[in-house]
This record gives structure tokens, C-alpha cells and sequence, in this order.
């Protein structure tokens, strides 16, 4: 069925991968990787990592300091992407950045003259260094003048010991501001296409329904390749995965922490969750569509026609790793103003499609699922094709995922210390959806085809009822009594929408 962020209160998930042991992490009395003395300048997350047990908890002044490369360390990368992308939670991007770049001076003597070069010849690559991997996974973090400001900054000062660094700067910021205008222009056609949408929901098709030929083109019309249209649903799920940044995750189950008496480091109005959650809507247009195509047909023969072909247009979809759209088409298929009409299922060829429904049923927390999910990651790292390298994540699930990692554990102990053994974790599921966001979709658009599933018409809920029972008449009285409110309702409105046109155009 449709999604939405946030799963209902009453559905019960176990994450995948959500560490048992996290659970018992929240007590104070757990082991907490942290330097009693105050941070060494040699001293750094490296040696806890690979030598000692991995950190569970500790002070964000003691994560900070973790970040803080020096001549002779470097945080490991796993480190910076997990502290970057859950440190927001504690401490805004600037405000962060900020006593980054105080701690590199203090300790790098850089406010001195004159400055110690060799020392400053082995600190420069590093903080460069750290700093282009946070524009790089975090570009929107840029977005802001003073985080570019203080880049520039920390450059100025080690730049008189290697002008190089005002060319990799100047490097940097121009690859920053490419990325920062493409996810501009990828938000401008959320936009649009949310529009367009918005504006494709039509009930009044159902007034034509049994008129041919028909008032709308139909899937079939526009595409009767599954192979083809199995292609470019994988075309509109990554161009959507493309523009999720791994902050949103972060941001889109922010709240208040009972253990947290700080306040939160963004208000309501700057927590971008765009792009998740246009893609949450994508699923649910995709579910509707389906639902859409297979009740607008009058005759039954139509109907059980377009089934077959969802049903081979999801194999594709299963085939090339896009489980996304899968599960859509399935949940279209299995919305109740469908799933009713016996007499169309009767006439369809369906032993594909249980077996579909199989791979995607929800029994032992998505167990088949998973297992195939964890199929299609190892046949991308292996593969030589980058047709083979697709892997699209049912996100819904995905998203439920981090919601209950989120839930399960407190965001700090109740000794302060901020909880990193869930960051970690959070991060691992964030970083492995990074890596199949990334992969470049092979195959060639066909902008027709995407047209139309952008902004083809598409039934409300009581317009998919009412296409239903047109096609195949209500079984009993709650059926006929929906029905006839629906046709009072709906067809009333077309009729006077009808007049009113026929009005103003004599």
C-alpha cells in the first residue's frame, strides 16, 4: 500500500541489522572509549578503532577532538562520515566547522609568526584533506556563507607554506558549487513535478469510462515493452536517489531527546527533508497509476491484459534490482478497488506474480526480501556491467528501518555522553544506501515514456472505488451503498463540471 515517512505507530519492524546489543548500550554502565587527561595532539579515533574496543559513548567535546587531524593522525573515514552526519544533532555545521578550525589553530600554532613549515607542511594535505570530504558528502552543509568562509579561512593561514593550497581550494569550491546548483535544479523539478502530480489526480475520467475510444491515453498505448518500462522506472528512482543527501535521514526523525537538555541545532523551517520525501511520494503515484491503469478499462478482457503486463513489467524490475518500484507495483496491484475484481484476476495469468509477492512478502520482518536485497549488493560489487551494479532498496522499509534504530535508543546516555555505538549504526545503513545512490542509471530515457508517468491521470482513492464497481458490480450492501454515494458524489460533479463548460462556450 502507499507509504509515508513515518511509519503508523501500530506497525512493528525489527531493523535490519539493528544491533541487539545497542539496547544495551543505554546505560551509563557500558565501556566508553574516552581520554580522561584531555585529547593528545597524537592521540586520535584511529588507535580506539583498530587497536582497543570501538568507542559506545563519550562527550561531543571528546568526538570533536576525535576529527581534529594533526601532523601525524587522520581520522579514519568511516569516523568522519558518522560523527558529520549525526554531529548535527548536537551542533550546527558552522558552529561545528567553527571550533574545528579553532582547535587546528591552537594546536598548529597557525595564529604565530613566523609559522613552523615543516610542521605546517605535514598538518596542510590533512585538514585539506578533511575538508574536501565534508563538501563532498555534505555539500548542503556549504550552502551557508560561513561555512565556505571559514574553509577559506583555515587555507589562508597554512597557504604560506605551499601556495598549492589556493589551487586545490579554488579545486574544491568549484566542484562544491557544481553540486550545490545541481541539487538547486533537482529541487526547482521536485517542484514541477510535484505539481504536475497534483494536478494529474482526475476522478472525472470515471464518467467515461464505458465510452470509446477512451478520453486519456493508457499505459499500454504509450509502452508495450516491460522490459522498456521496467528501464525507465529505474531512470525516475535514481535520478530521485541521486538527490537524497545522508542528512536527511538524520533530519527527518529529529526530536526532542529526554536526556538532551540542549536545544535542537535546527528549527523546523531548516530541516530539508525535500527530497526524501518527494520520493515517498513517487512510490505512492506509481501505486495509484498501476491501480489507475488496471480499473480505467471498460471491457474485463483489458483489464486482465494490463495485470499480465504490470505483472512482467515488476519481474523486471525484481531482475534488474529495482525493488522499489517492485514493491510499488505490487501494492498497486494489491489495493482492495483491484484486488476486488475477481472476474479480471479469473482471466489473468497470475503464477508470476504470487511468486513476486512472495519475494516481497512482509512475513519475519521482509525476510525474503533482505535475502535477496543482500543478493543484488553482492552481484553490484562483483559485477562488470553497470547494468548489473543497480541496487534500489524498497526505501519504505529502508526508512522504517532507521525510524525504529532512531526510537530504540536515546540520542545521549543519562551521563551527557552522546550515544555513538547507534550512530555507528545509523551510519552503516545511511552509507550502504550512499553507495547505491551513486550508480548512474545505463540505460537510454525515452522522454514520452517518462512524460507519462509523471503526469499521467490518475484516481483518488474513491475514484479507483468507483472505477471498480463500474467494472464489476458490488457484491454486497456496504458495496452498493459505496457505490451509490460515490456515483451521487463524483459524477455529480463531473455532469455540473460538464454544463459549466458548455455554458461558457456558448
Amino acid at each position: 500500500m502507499p507509504q509515508t515517512v513515518c511509519p503508523a505507530a501500530g506497525t512493528m519492524f525489527t531493523p535490519s541489522g539493528f544491533s541487539p546489543h545497542l539496547a544495551s548500550t543505554c546505560s551509563e554502565a557500558d565501556p566508553v572509549i574516552e581520554d580522561e587527561g584531555g585529547p593528545q595532539e597524537a592521540r586520535g579515533p584511529g588507535a580506539c578503532l583498530a587497536e582497543g574496543p570501538p568507542i559506545t559513548s563519550a562527550s561531543l567535546d571528546t568526538l570533536i577532538q576525535h576529527l581534529v587531524p594533526t601532523t601525524d593522525y587522520y581520522p579514519e573515514k568511516a569516523y568522519v562520515f558518522t560523527f558529520l552526519l549525526s554531529a548535527r544533532l548536537f551542533i550546527s555545521p558552522p558552529e561545528l566547522l567553527a571550533r574545528l578550525c579553532e582547535t587546528c589553530i591552537k594546536q598548529q600554532q597557525l595564529d604565530q609568526s613566523p609559522l613552523d613549515m615543516a610542521k605546517v607542511r605535514k598538518f596542510g594535505p590533512k585538514i585539506l584533506q578533511l575538508l574536501t570530504e565534508w563538501t563532498e558528502t555534505f555539500p548542503t552543509d556549504f550552502r551557508e556563507e560561513k561555512m565556505v568562509g571559514l574553509f577559506k579561512d583555515i587555507i589562508h593561514r597554512i597557504a604560506p607554506c605551499d601556495e598549492a593550497y589556493w589551487k586545490t581550494l579554488s579545486q574544491v569550491l568549484q566542484t562544491l558549487n557544481q553540486k550545490l546548483a545541481a541539487i538547486a535544479q533537482g529541487e526547482e523539478c521536485i517542484v514541477k513535478v510535484n505539481a504536475s502530480s497534483v494536478s494529474s489526480i482526475s476522478d472525472k475520467l470515471v464518467a467515461f469510462k464505458t465510452k470509446s475510444p477512451p478520453i486519456q491515453k493508457e499505459m499500454l498505448s504509450i509502452c508495450n515493452d516491460p522490459y522498456t518500462l521496467a528501464q525507465q522506472l529505474t531512470y525516475i528512482e535514481l535520478e530521485h536517489l541521486s538527490h537524497i543527501g545522508p542528512e536527511e535521514f538524520v533530519q527527518a526523525f529529529v526530536q526532542k531527546d529526554k536526556l538532551d537538555s540542549t536545544q535542537p541545532c535546527f528549527s523546523e523551517q531548516k530541516k530539508k527533508t525535500t527530497n526524501l520525501e518527494a520520493y515517498v511520494r513517487w512510490f505512492n503515484r506509481l501505486c495509484y497509476l498501476v491501480a489507475t491503469e488496471i480499473c480505467m478499462p471498460a471491457k474485463k478482457k483489458q483489464r486482465a491484459q494490463v495485470i499480465e503486463f504490470f505483472i512482467d513489467v515488476a519481474r523486471e524490475c525484481f531482475n534488474i534490482g529495482n525493488f522499489n518500484s517492485l514493491m510499488a507495483i505490487i501494492s498497486g496491484m494489491n489495493m482492495s478497488p483491484v484486488s476486488r475484481l475477481k472476474k479480471t484476476w479469473g482471466k489473468a495469468k497470475t503464477a508470476k506474480f504470487f511468486i513476486l509477492e512472495h519475494q516481497m512478502d512482509p512475513t519475519g520482518n521482509f525476510y525474503n526480501y533482505r535475502t535477496a536485497l543482500r543478493g543484488a549488493a553482492h552481484r553490484s560489487q562483483t559485477a562488470n556491467s553497470n547494468r548489473e551494479k543497480i541496487v534500489i532498496p524498497f526505501f519504505s522499509l529502508l526508512i522504517k528501518d532507521i525510524y525504529f534504530l532512531n526510537e530504540g535508543c536515546a540520542n545521549r546516555l543519562p551521563n551527557g555522553h552522546v550515544h555513538f555505538a547507534k550512530f555507528v549504526e545509523l551510519a552503516r545503513q545511511v552509507g550502504e544506501f550512499m553507495t547505491w545512490k551513486q550508480m548512474e542509471c545505463p540505460f537510454e530515457t525515452d522522454r514520452s515514456i517518462l512524460h507519462y508517468l509523471h503526469t499521467a491521470p490518475i484516481f483518488s482513492e474513491d475514484g479507483l472505488y468507483l472505477a471498480s464497481y463500474e467494472s464489476e458490480s458490488p457484491e454486497n450492501q456496504v458495496e452498493k451503498d459505496r457505490w451509490k454515494a460515490l456515483r451521487s458524489n463524483i459524477l455529480g460533479k463531473t455532469k455540473e463540471l460538464k454544463e459549466l463548460r458548455e455554458h461558457h462556450g456558448s
